[in-house]
C-alpha cells in the first residue's frame, strides 16, 4: 500500500502489536500466515505477537511454514522478519487443549489477557500501535469479563473516553490515495431506535471525527466527507422524510463553518459509489448497516476496523472469528494485512503532523 509518506528508517519502522484474538477462531494462522508470507511487509513494520507462543507453534506446524517462533519480554529485543516471529507470551493458562472452533471460556479469558498486555505497552511506549484480530463474545462473556468486545476493553482502559468505529477501505477498491473511511451517526443500535437517537449533534461529532482521524491520511489536509441521507433518496425535499433538512442539513453547515470539508446530505444508493471513485475520502452513514453493508458488499476481505477517539492506535480485522474455516489453513489474511499497514500509516502521519 503506498503511504505518500517518506519511508522511515528501520530504526524508526512503527512497532505494531498484533493480538491473537479467541485462539479457537483463524486469529493465530491469519497471524501465522501474513508474517510469514508477504518479506516486504518488514520494509514498512515492525511487527510482534502479543499472544501465545505454543498457539503459535501450533497454526505455524498446521501451515508448514519454516519459521521460529521466538518469546521475547520487550518489543524492542529482537528484530522480526518473515523466519522469526516475536511473541510476547500474555497467556497465563494452559490453551493446548482447545478444540478449534469451540466456544471455552479459557479462549476468552487469553483474548482479554492479550489486548490487556497490549495496551500497557503501548501506554509504555514500546509498541506504536494495536492490531487485534477476531475475539468471540460469547468466550469472553464465559471468561467473565463484563465487556462485549475488543472496543469496549480499550475505552476502560484508556479512561473511559468517547470513541467510535471507523470502516475503512484501501486501493485499489477505493480510488482515493487515502482510501475510503465509513464514520456512523448511529451503530449498535436496534433500527427503531435510529429515528430517536439521531440529532444534530450525533451527525456533527461523526463528521469532526472523520476530519481528525483522516488527517494523518491526508498530509494535513482536510479530507472531503460526503454525508448519506437516513431517508430513500434523502428525503427527496421532504416527500419521504424532513431529518434530511430538520437534523442532517443544519449539521453539515455548522461543521462547514468551522472549516470542515463536507457536503450533502446525498441519497446513500449512490454516495458508497462515488466515495469508492474517489469523490470522497470519508463517508458518514446515518445507521449501522447503512454504512457496513456497502464496505462489506465490495470489500468483505479487505475492509479493516479503526477505533477512534482513544490515545492508542488501534485496527483491526473486520470480520469475525470463522469458526466454520477455523484450524483449516484456509483463512484469508488481506484484511489482517490492511490493518497492519494502516496501523504503520496512521502512526507515520501522526509522526509527521507532531501529534
Amino acid at each position: 500500500m503506498d503511504t505518500n509518506l517518506p519511508r522511515p528508517v528501520p530504526s524508526m519502522l512503527p512497532i505494531v502489536a498484533l493480538t491473537l484474538g479467541d485462539v479457537a477462531g483463524v486469529g493465530p494462522e491469519l497471524a501465522v500466515q501474513l508474517l510469514t508470507s508477504e518479506p516486504d511487509l518488514y520494509q514498512s513494520v515492525r511487527p510482534i505477537v502479543v499472544g501465545s507462543a505454543a498457539i503459535l507453534r501450533r497454526a505455524v506446524d498446521l501451515l508448514g511454514a519454516t519459521v521460529t517462533v521466538l518469546p521475547i519480554q520487550l518489543p524492542s529485543e529482537a528484530i522480526a522478519s518473515p523466519k522469526q516471529i516475536l511473541c510476547i507470551e500474555a497467556a497465563t493458562q494452559d490453551l493446548s487443549g482447545l478444540v478449534p472452533g469451540q466456544i471455552d471460556a479459557r479462549a476468552g479469558q487469553a483474548a482479554y489477557e492479550f489486548l490487556d498486555r497490549a495496551i500497557d505497552l503501548a501506554f509504555a511506549g514500546q509498541v506504536d500501535a494495536i492490531t487485534t484480530l477476531p475475539l468471540q463474545k460469547e468466550s469472553l462473556h464465559l471468561a467473565g469479563v463484563p465487556h462485549p468486545g475488543h472496543t469496549e476493553i480499550l475505552a476502560e482502559k484508556c479512561g473511559g473516553l468517547e470513541h467510535a468505529m471507523m470502516l475503512f477501505v484501501g486501493p485499489p477498491i477505493s480510488r482515493t490515495e487515502s482510501g475510503l473511511a465509513v464514520l456512523h451517526a448511529t451503530l449498535h443500535v436496534p433500527l427503531r431506535k435510529v429515528f430517536e437517537l439521531l440529532t444534530v449533534e450525533r451527525v456533527m461529532t461523526a463528521i469532526m471525527l472523520a476530519d481528525q482521524a483522516l488527517r494523518p491520511l491526508t498530509a494535513g489536509n482536510p479530507p472531503r466527507i460526503g454525508v448519506a441521507g437516513l431517508n430513500p433518496h434523502a428525503g427527496e425535499h421532504g416527500l419521504f422524510g424532513t431529518e434530511e433538512s430538520t437534523i442532517i442539513e443544519p449539521a453539515i453547515q455548522s461543521c462547514r463553518e468551522s472549516g470542515i470539508l463536507v457536503s450533502g446530505p446525498y441519497p446513500a444508493d449512490t454516495l458508497f459509489r462515488r466515495g469508492l471513485n474517489g469523490e470522497f475520502d470519508a463517508v458518514i452513514a446515518m445507521y449501522h448497516d447503512q454504512g457496513h453493508a456497502a464496505v462489506k458488499s465490495v470489500a468483505f476481505h479487505e475492509a479493516v476496523n479503526v477505533t477512534l477517539g482513544l490515545p492508542i492506535v488501534r485496527t483491526s480485522v473486520a470480520h469475525g472469528t470463522a469458526f466454520d474455516i477455523a484450524w483449516k489453513g484456509i483463512a484469508d489474511p488481506s484484511s489482517l494485512r490492511t490493518a497492519v499497514l494502516l496501523a504503520t500509516r496512521i502512526v507515520a502521519g501522526k509522526r509527521k503532523l507532531g501529534q
